[in-house]
């Protein structure tokens, strides 16, 4: 029995040397784990905010582009009918479109949504400006009628602030 004592007197203290020195390395490793974390994404993040920039500036692009106030006057013709001119105007939102997909993947969900229910809106409103004109009409009066319609109705300018605000957002962090 005084054996087991003597044994314990000994492998006691040297068991909570043992553990209070495991609790000092593994804090120490967390604390370098941790700021080697930080360093790593303080790093990426200097890497990859240009390229976030860079696709809200393409996504705002591409948004102005397709605006029926930037995007008619661009391409109006006097002798285009109705039809040529409605499927022109479609193809060059689409083209821009489908340029700017990959931006998709910097763009928050939300954001995205707003940039393809602005795009879709655009196209309505081109079709259902042309859909009441005949082809004896000419591409200047569907130019006209729709910008008509998007003084009246235009979610570009919302999607394009609520873009901006995205970006705003990635500085306050």
């Amino acid at each position: 029995m005084d054996l087991f004592i003597d044994l314990l007197k000994i492998l006691g203290p040297a068991v909570i040397v043992l553990y209070a020195s495991f609790l000092m390395v593994n804090s120490l490793l967390k604390a370098r784990f941790n700021e080697l974390k930080s360093s790593l994404k303080e790093k990426s993040q200097k890497e990859i905010l240009p390229i976030k920039l860079q696709a809200y500036e393409r996504i705002i692009l591409l948004l102005e582009r397709s605006n029926p106030n930037n995007l008619i006057p661009r391409l109006s013709q006097k002798e285009m009918n109705v039809t040529v001119f409605q499927h022109l105007l479609i193809k060059e939102i689409r083209q821009e479109f489908n340029h700017n997909l990959a931006q998709q993947i910097y763009l928050s969900n939300e954001a995205w949504s707003y940039v393809t229910a602005s795009i879709e809106d655009t196209v309505t409103l081109i079709n259902e400006a042309a859909v009441g004109m005949g082809d004896e009409c000419s591409g200047l009066d569907l130019a006209k009628l729709i910008l008509e319609r998007a003084v009246k109705k235009n979610s570009i300018e919302q999607t394009i602030l609520f873009v901006k605000d995205e970006v705003k957002e990635l500085f306050i962090r």
